[in-house]
């Protein structure tokens, strides 16, 4: 009986010493600072109890989380039967100072109060507060403290002021109301409506300018999200509708499985003021509608639109979310169009059509072809002019063309034909690998009409022009031309920077024609070119046959001073040239059997097409100097022929004095002259 009196005195003192603690105002001051010790663990911010009473079946709590932010919590509750009626009041007057608790910087103030009653196991929590200066009221039940039921009815929020206190910037302002009314939102068993809607809004078009330089109009807008959700099914109509944009969906959601059923629309007056939302940098109108059906194993998007004036229609299946096949026909987009809106230069009007099929839109398994075509293009001569700074402006351009495209896993391969106004460009089959980022092309290329390109060359140029070959672009660049010209054939190639050319008997009568230069000789030339592109230096080597001249003044003037009629005679001989950007030191030494015509280090001028050149003539043993200076199409002719009229003195005086003095007189000539 002791141990007994001595176990039922133990439990006595245990139940005294609980409720010492726990119930009165002794106790409650001894486990205070435990309980403010153990918050101010948890919120990282310097907590107090400011007041801290719990009775038998009362309690009356106020926490200061810091100094203008507080909680109170007072009312009754039962220990038996667990059940509770507690007021509570949450005034956050100062929001910013409670970063570390939010993880997030806010703004203003947050107010709400309302009663918690119940049991454990039952609860139901009604309140209201006026945040972002509205007014709101709500119901929340919980079971096994799992919201079970919420009904909520937001009025007159404001946007810019709930956007302030989520530490946003007021992009826009505005009216929200929102009606929750879930009777269950136990999953599998939703029975409930959302109510959504915004008035009166407006978009803050100071703030977009500055957060993402657009530049919109005045805009208004309003919203409407009516959603009914029962069972596993959500039934939706949604509509926001703007001087700017109208976007549209209604449909069904499932949400486990996913399955969809949904009809979109989106009519779009300026593309820009979606920035904010899609990150993308375009302008412009946009207009598209179409539905979504299926689940997350198989789902069809379809629709068409007006981009950029065009008729286009899609249809893509999805797998797991991702591309499975894809259908696209766009036709006659506007190019001119498409580069506004995507804030490209104006480089050319043009229609545009495109058809895609892919039938495996997997990366790495690609399948399909893509077909376009261009017509009716016209080139924006004047742009291109002043972006390129020609110094003559560039002709009207018309062009169209097409290109065929297949795609095999890493492989693309593609079929180009262009054709313009000044020239054609042909491409049998262009070879990209993705996976080695390599492309192997072939080529082909004609110029109708040289002189259309001086805009380019910066030279008057005549006849045209045709050339095939390769070009590969993998780690280096490899480039191969090969070409028919001026009687004789041209065969390049560029590796990187280094182009090197091997000329084989080109008519020198058809370059200096096709070059507009004065044609005073007729000549096959074969030569070697070495150029470098990045230092645009290089030099040239050349070996010239079977030469003629045609008549020009130099030669005139030799056949009058030297009565030797060189017209007549065949040259062959070397010709070479060092190249430093438009200035060339060009050599040259011609013979034919009885005579030599050279120069060495001619200086021309590609560009100002000037020429500074002394020839040295020597015309069956009579010297001729002739000098050229100024515009290689009309250069000045200076003839120095004293050596030449020296010798001829010689001669007529020796002729004469032999008439009179006899034989002799020559040795005595030979000594004065």
């Amino acid at each position: 009986m002791k141990i007994i009196g001595w176990l039922f005195g133990i439990v006595v003192l245990l139940v005294g010493v609980v409720y010492t603690l726990l119930f009165t105002s002794l106790g409650n001051g001894i486990i205070k600072p435990m309980i403010e010790t153990e918050i101010q663990k948890q919120i990282h911010l310097p907590s107090k109890l400011k007041r801290f009473s719990m009775g038998m079946s009362e309690l009356d709590i106020l926490l200061e989380i810091n100094p203008n932010n507080t909680i109170i919590l007072k009312g009754t509750y039962s220990l038996f039967s667990q059940s509770f009626d507690i007021n509570y009041d949450v005034a956050l007057r100062e929001l910013s100072s409670l970063e570390a608790l939010m993880k997030k910087k806010l703004n203003d103030s947050f107010f709400t109060d309302g009663t918690v009653k119940g049991d454990m196991k039952f609860f139901t929590v009604n309140g209201k507060s006026d945040v972002a200066k509205s007014n709101t009221n709500y119901n929340i039940e919980l079971r096994d403290f799992n919201p079970t039921s919420i009904i909520a009815n937001i009025k007159n929020l404001d946007l810019s002021s709930l956007l302030h206190m989520l530490g946003e910037k007021k992009y826009a302002d505005g009216a929200v109301d929102l009606k929750v009314n879930f009777k269950n939102i136990t999953p599998h068993k939703l029975d409930g409506d959302i109510l959504l809607l915004t008035k009166e809004g407006i978009l803050n078009s100071s703030v977009m300018k500055k957060d993402f330089g657009i530049t919109i109009p005045k805009t208004r807008f309003a919203m409407n999200l009516d959603a009914k959700l029962k069972g596993d099914d959500v039934d939706y109509r949604y509509l926001l509708k703007s001087n700017l944009a109208k976007i549209s969906s209604s449909g069904k959601v499932k949400p486990e499985p996913l399955s969809v059923a949904i009809k979109y629309g989106v009519d779009v007056e300026e593309l820009a003021v979606l920035k904010p939302i899609t990150g993308a940098d375009i302008r412009g109108n946009l207009r598209l509608s179409g539905k979504v059906n299926g689940s997350k194993e198989k789902m069809l998007i379809d629709g068409r639109s007006d981009i950029a004036d065009s008729k286009t229609t899609f249809a893509a299946v999805l797998k797991d979310f991702q591309p499975k096949s894809v259908r696209a026909n766009i036709k006659d987009l506007k190019l001119q169009k498409l580069l506004y809106m995507i804030k490209q230069p104006h480089y050319a009007d043009a229609l545009f059509d495109l058809d895609v099929a892919i039938s495996n839109a997997d990366v790495k398994n690609l399948q399909g072809t893509v077909k376009s075509r261009i017509k009716n293009g016209l080139l924006d001569s004047r742009y291109f002019t002043k972006a390129y700074k020609f110094k003559s402006p560039m002709p009207k351009t018309t062009f169209h063309a097409t290109t065929t495209t297949t795609l095999n896993k890493d492989n693309i391969d593609t079929k180009v034909d262009i054709f313009s106004t000044l020239a054609d460009l042909y491409v049998k089959k262009a070879h990209f690998d993705m996976k080695d980022a390599a492309l192997k092309s072939d080529y082909k290329v004609k110029v109708h009409n040289l002189e259309k390109l001086y805009f380019v060359t910066e030279r008057h140029l005549k006849g045209n022009f045709i050339a095939n070959g390769e070009l590969k672009k993998a780690k280096d660049l490899d480039f191969t031309m090969h070409s028919n010209i001026a009687g004789g054939k041209v065969d390049a190639k560029l590796h990187n920077d280094d182009f090197h050319a091997d000329i084989n008997k080109l008519c020198t009568l058809d370059i200096l024609d096709m070059l507009i230069y004065p044609k005073i000789f007729k000549s096959n030339i074969d030569a070697k070119l070495d150029y470098n592109l990045s230092a645009q230096k290089g030099t040239f080597k050349g070996l010239l046959s079977n030469g003629t001249f045609t008549r020009n003044q130099a030669l005139d003037l030799t056949k009058q001073y030297a009565h030797i009629d060189l017209y007549k005679q065949i040259f062959k001989g070397d010709v070479s040239a060092n190249i430093n950007k438009e200035n060339i030191l060009a050599s040259l030494d011609l013979k034919s059997n009885t005579s030599s015509i050279t120069t060495k280090d001619t200086y021309l001028n590609s560009k100002t097409k000037r020429i500074k050149s002394v020839i040295d003539i020597n015309a069956n043993g009579n010297p001729l100097v002739v000098k050229l200076s100024g515009s290689v199409e009309r250069p000045k002719v200076q003839v120095d022929a004293s050596k030449i009229l020296k010798k001829e003195a010689t001669k007529a005086v020796t002729k004469e004095l032999e008439k009179h003095l006899g034989k002799d007189v020559r040795n005595l000539l030979k000594g004065l002259f």
